[in-house]
């Protein structure tokens, strides 16, 4: 029975040892997480925040892309081309439509008949497709 006392005091000594602080040790983050540091790439945008005294002064000029020849923004000019847009994307169901002025005008009014044709004698059409 001389075998439970000294279990007992080995179970102490662990115990009693196991619970003493560790020694304090800095501990470099990036050695220990990497994935840690960022790098921005080198053609990455400025990250700075706008001065919102200065966000007036900032504007944003949309850009017409250029008429490529074929293109009903060419055939007949940006206005009628950007109604002819509107029509297409009001009565196409497609998930991606050619209503795109860069696309030949026959080719939107193409879409415009096709979805239109799809409307039954007795449902009403929308205004669009009487345009």
């Amino acid at each position: 029975m001389r075998l439970v006392p000294a279990f007992a005091a080995l179970a102490f000594l662990t115990l009693a040892t196991a619970c003493k602080p560790a020694a304090e040790v800095p501990v470099d983050a990036t050695a220990v997480a990497p994935e840690l540091t960022t790098v921005m790439p080198v053609d990455a945008p400025p990250q700075e925040e706008i001065d919102p005294a200065l966000a007036p002064a900032v504007t944003l000029v949309p850009t017409i892309p250029a008429a490529e020849p074929g293109s009903c923004l060419e055939g007949v000019g940006a206005a009628a081309a950007a109604r002819l847009v509107e029509r297409c994307i009001q009565v196409s169901p497609a998930t991606h439509p050619p209503c795109n002025a860069q696309n030949s005008c026959a080719m939107i009014r193409d879409e415009i008949d096709r979805a239109c044709a799809m409307y039954g004698p007795d449902e009403t059409r929308p205004p669009e497709c009487t345009a």
